[in-house]
């Protein structure tokens, strides 16, 4: 048994709405408090100088400086196993050219699927690691890995593998993702409709046995599959025992459609939903995930998060941690910067990467610090849970912990 503290505030992000807008006085605030830890799990909570008293057996962890704890941030839409860069669509963007022009002269996507393809899956796996590793570090502990840059059945098991792989070298918890659904392969002799049902036919059922990965994506766009394709492709995965998400609305709508309609857990980037989709996505059980690092990267407006929370929709901050639109991957700094942008209140966005993001993930007893919960936390070296921020993403954890084991 660990007692850790005292904290000067703890967040523990509970018994918040899991929809809709949030203002900071409905944060529960313990001051001056600790967490009691037995076997990763935490089994008690409040004010320090009273769990002293009630544990005097207990080992203690003593904070001696100014420290806001809160839950370990959940990153639910992350591309992180891949190999190369995209540094030069990089250039040729903020040089004028368009997504299309890019990916017309062998950039985009394709690009990082022959980089990935050509990596052996020890390189993939060892990739894996240092960027889950530099996330946790940063106070994220549980992070969704997406397939993708494969778009083959050998490469997208050879993807699927080297994220197995990863999550027994790293303490961070990796929730893998089947995108093989990422867009239509250049090399593909068919159909749209002929790769999804190949996928279904053919990699699915071996990812399923070999429990590679619980969950399907596909990205719903004119340069990927349409809503039609789209739409059976999830209807028939899920029927498999899939859990479902959708790349929705990011340059034309349609996505978050297709992704209500088919009750996927999210609907995520969003940046092109209009009124119609905002309405739809608030009035249904369909979380809406923004990747404002996306918009950072494609310089392009970011989703409309405000405008959703109004509505009433589940809001989710991810960072959409890739080698194209996304590369920086910070995620607190992605948050921040939304938030100033769009005026979301301090306890919206830390919910949207805390206690609203484990539902995504059909996380239980992870999001939030509470009687058996895992102890996945972090803390900042500040007495004001306000100035995460404040200081926009420049502020960092100091301590990390993983199941109560903190992070060297």
């Amino acid at each position: 048994m660990l007692l850790i503290g005292p904290f000067s505030q703890i967040l523990p992000m509970s018994g918040l709405p899991l929809k809709g807008p949030l203002q900071d006085e409905q944060l529960p605030v313990i001051t001056q408090g600790g967490i009691v830890v037995t076997d990763g799990v935490i089994t008690d909570m409040g004010r320090f100088a009273a769990l002293r008293l009630q544990y005097p057996q207990s080992e203690v962890h003593f904070i001696d400086k100014p420290m806001v704890l809160l839950p370990g941030f959940i990153d639910c839409h992350t591309h992180i196993c891949y190999d190369g860069t995209r540094n030069r669509d990089y250039a040729m963007r903020v040089a004028g050219k368009s997504y299309l022009e890019i990916a017309r002269a062998g950039g985009g996507i394709w690009d990082s699927v022959l980089k990935t393809r050509m990596a052996d899956d020890v390189t993939l796996a060892e990739n894996t690691v240092a960027r889950a590793n530099r996330h946790l570090k940063e106070g994220v502990t549980t992070i969704e890995v997406k397939s993708g840059y494969g778009l083959d059945m050998v490469s997208e098991m050879k993807m699927l593998q080297a994220i197995q792989s990863a999550s027994l070298h790293t303490q961070a918890t990796l929730i893998p993702t089947c995108l093989a659904a990422h867009m239509l392969p250049k090399d593909f002799p068919g159909t749209e409709t002929e790769y999804l049902n190949r996928v279904l036919a053919e990699l699915l059922p071996v990812v399923q046995a070999e429990q590679l990965a619980a969950r399907v994506d596909i990205f719903i766009e004119e340069t990927a599959f349409t809503p039609q394709a789209a739409r059976s492709f999830l209807d028939k995965a899920i029927a498999m025992g899939f859990a479902a998400t959708v790349h929705a609305d990011q340059f034309s709508t349609g996505g978050s459609e297709v992704a209500v309609a088919a009750g996927a857990l999210s609907a995520d980037h969003l940046e092109a939903s209009t009124d119609k989709e905002i309405t739809q996505l608030a009035h249904s059980g369909t979380a809406a995930v923004v990747l404002p690092g996306a918009s950072l990267g494609l310089g392009m407006p970011f989703a409309p998060a405000r405008r959703l929370l109004d509505e009433g929709a589940s809001l989710v901050i991810a960072s959409d941690w890739n080698p194209g639109s996304a590369p920086m991957g910070d995620l607190l700094l992605q948050a921040a910067v939304l938030s100033a942008a769009q005026k979301l209140s301090v306890a919206e966005t830390l919910a949207a990467l805390t206690v609203r993001a484990a539902p995504v993930l059909q996380l239980r007893q992870t999001g939030e610090l509470g009687l058996h919960y895992a102890a996945d936390m972090q803390a900042y070296p500040s007495g004001d849970y306000r100035d995460l921020l404040y200081y926009q993403g420049k502020m960092k954890p100091a301590m990390v912990w993983k199941k109560g084991v903190m992070i060297s």
